[in-house]
């Protein structure tokens, strides 16, 4: 994987992060069907765990050499 690659998925796993804490926030406060709680928190622990397993890739692979 090339550097502009993980630094796009460095992006993608922050964004992840910020849209499932406005996703756990809207489940917790907002919501008042069950359905759509429930489905809100699915989705947002799924994109955590995403992100939290691509920060973990990024970080234990290193850099990618260069000059």
């Amino acid at each position: 994987m090339s550097s502009m690659d993980k630094m796009w998925l460095s992006f993608y796993a922050m964004g992840f992060m910020v849209i499932s804490m406005g996703l756990i926030y809207a489940s917790r406060y907002k919501l008042k069907n069950r359905f759509f709680k429930i489905f809100f928190a699915v989705v947002a622990y799924f994109l955590l765990t995403f992100s939290f397993l691509a920060m973990v890739y990024l970080v234990f692979n290193g850099p990618t050499g260069g000059a």
